[in-house]
């Protein structure tokens, strides 16, 4: 049996049998870029990926898991995400998420009876003022989930609150792409279920729009999207409709094509005027969980001195979050839930050890290896031993260029790469996800070859400095790219007979594969199988001083912490989960 060695302490030892690498260690993350099934919906199958395939056939790898469960999320029928991927890859174990946390607190009741939710409800309650919830409308469970809604408008009747309006942003990204109408239909119905049971309350939707448009920007990549959200919340400013339904249905008419979270903001209105706008008194919940998404439209509400976008009169309301959506400076001051209490992440071990270590990715991505990868921790641990670098993404559609920033932020790593100030780098390259998320096939599969193409230079940089690559991925997306009918065992087809594009995470595994100097060459190198599908064999397990541990029982993106510290020379700790690799055994 190997001899393990395992670290009781929260501090950096080196490891007694495995030697740090001469070169640094750099992990890439190819943004969702899964294993997927075999077939013409995968487009990491089709796309041409010549470094991915060599390196699954010529290098150490396993597949993990990358959804449910194994990253804090309620069950394994959830898919994965870019943020509680990326938790669990720099915070080594796996928390509870958002989803699960919520809906616990509803459940138990202790969302209700937090003080948070009485000053709210008891404040609109007492004056008669109105409660606005805004947040994305779907049961994605990603962002947020429709019944976490469903149960605040209920328990706000319960509780006296006779005004409630909702500001529903459309989805058409987590769930299928044009299915607002099952969303909105089934709100609609809440909302006459509540004015049925009291004939002086008033339930309506007010406004909304599709997320990408309309007030769910982040990483202030466009400030344009939360002001067009801002003007039709707050100001009851947009192209004026009836109903929710008939605006979604002008929309697709007018804009053929359009899929939900690329439509336009509406308001609601009634008698020629906007049926709620925020104003002065009222209560407002953000009800979206995940925080990326939620910032900015909370400064806007929040913030004194804000410059983004000209907001006009601020309404004076009592604002708070589904949860607190950044620790470190406090976002919101209110919110419902408590948040995972993250603490103790490998960049926080790292920092104190002295390790230099660089995170880079382009906006879209750049919280993930930084805020989330810390633990939902804003900022540096020590900024003598961390660099963070952003890239500015394009405010163009992801569709239209696919390849994004992957060049540019390519070129900068490798400087960094040269400079030999960083002991460990991590990048994230986001084109597998954003664009998957448009749902366009063949623009899924030209992301897909330039991550490829950029991770060829990287291999090659990183064997010049005799270092070790380590390539992976949060989730899967741009593996299944067409709605697939599990029962019916084919793809899901509209009225015409074409395949409904997929614009949803997957739930399939990820590679983990370690291209490390001086691992062997197998015999017979796997090549019957381009990359991308999943169920492959491992031929290559082992590395110059370690081999891919199987006792790791279904291993997943929270073995990946300590699986760096070893590539790193040093002990794994005892508080991360298990190193998917362990000092080889004498042969």
């Amino acid at each position: 049996m190997t001899e393990r060695t395992i670290n009781t302490d929260w501090t950096l030892r080196p490891h007694p049998r495995l030697a740090a690498r001469p070169g640094p260690l750099v992990l890439v993350i190819m943004d969702g870029v899964g294993l997927g099934r075999d077939d013409e919906g995968n487009a990491v199958r089709l796309a041409r990926t010549p470094t991915l395939d060599d390196l699954v056939a010529r290098r150490p790898w396993v597949e993990i898991r990358a959804h449910g469960t194994a990253v804090g999320m309620p069950s394994d029928a959830d898919m994965g995400n870019s943020e509680v991927g990326h938790n669990a890859l720099g915070c080594g174990r796996v928390f509870d998420q958002g989803a699960k946390l919520v809906s616990g607190a509803i459940d138990e009741g202790r969302l209700f009876a937090g003080e948070t939710w009485k000053w709210l409800a008891g404040h609109c309650a007492k004056a008669g003022r109105p409660l606005h919830f805004i947040g994305l409308l779907s049961d994605g469970n990603v962002h947020s989930h429709i019944e976490h809604l469903f149960a605040l408008l209920r328990r706000a009747a319960q509780d006296g609150v006779r005004e409630l309006y909702v500001h529903p942003l459309l989805d058409g990204r987590d769930v299928p792409e044009t299915s607002a109408l099952t969303y909105i239909d089934a709100l609609e119905a809440v909302l006459r279920e509540l004015e049925a049971g009291d004939s002086r309350r008033r339930c309506r939707i007010a406004s909304g729009g599709g997320r990408m448009k309309v007030t769910m920007d982040r990483y202030e990549a466009d400030w344009r999207i939360v002001e067009r959200g801002w003007k039709a919340h707050v100001r009851g400013e947009g192209r004026a409709f009836g109903s929710a339904r008939e605006a979604i249905e002008t929309y697709r008419r007018e804009r053929p094509g359009t899929i939900d979270q690329d439509l336009p903001e509406f308001v609601i209105h009634d008698g020629g005027r906007p049926v709620a706008a925020i104003g002065d008194g009222h209560g407002v919940v953000f009800f979206n969980f995940r925080g990326d998404r939620a910032l900015e439209i909370t400064r806007a509400f929040e913030q004194d001195a804000f410059d983004k976008f000209a907001r006009g009169p601020r309404p004076d309301v009592l604002f708070a979050g589904m949860m607190q959506y950044d620790g470190d400076t406090l976002t919101p001051r209110r919110f419902l839930v408590t948040p995972p209490a993250i603490d103790r992440t490998m960049g926080e071990l790292l920092a104190r050890g002295g390790v230099g270590q660089l995170a880079i990715a382009e906006t879209q991505k750049f919280g993930h290896v930084t805020y989330f990868w810390n633990g939902n921790r804003t900022g540096m641990f020590d900024e003598r031993h961390e660099r963070y670098v952003e890239v500015t993404s394009d405010r163009v559609p992801f569709e239209q260029r696919p390849w994004m920033k992957a060049a540019e932020v390519t070129d900068r790593l490798l400087e960094e790469l040269a400079s030999g100030a960083w002991r460990f780098l991590r990048v994230n390259f986001a084109n597998g996800d954003m664009v998957g998320h448009t749902g366009v096939h063949v623009a899924a599969v030209m992301a897909v070859e330039t991550v490829d193409l950029c991770l060829a230079r990287i291999r090659a940089a990183v064997r010049a400095a005799h270092g070790t690559l380590l390539v992976t991925a949060d989730h899967g997306n741009a593996d299944e790219m067409f709605e697939w009918d599990a029962k019916q065992k084919a793809f899901q087809r509209d009225e015409a007979g074409r395949t409904r594009a997929k614009t949803a995470h997957t739930l399939n595994p990820v590679v983990f594969c370690i291209d490390d100097e001086g691992a062997e060459e197998p015999a017979d190198p796997v090549a019957a199988l381009p990359f991308g599908v999943s169920g492959r064999t491992v031929t290559v397990r082992r590395g110059r001083d370690w081999e891919l541990d199987p006792a790791v029982a279904q291993p997943g993106l929270s073995n990946v912490a300590n699986t760096c510290l070893l590539l790193l020379g040093h002990e794994p700790l005892a508080l991360y989960d298990p190193p998917l690799i362990r000092p080889a055994a004498p042969r």
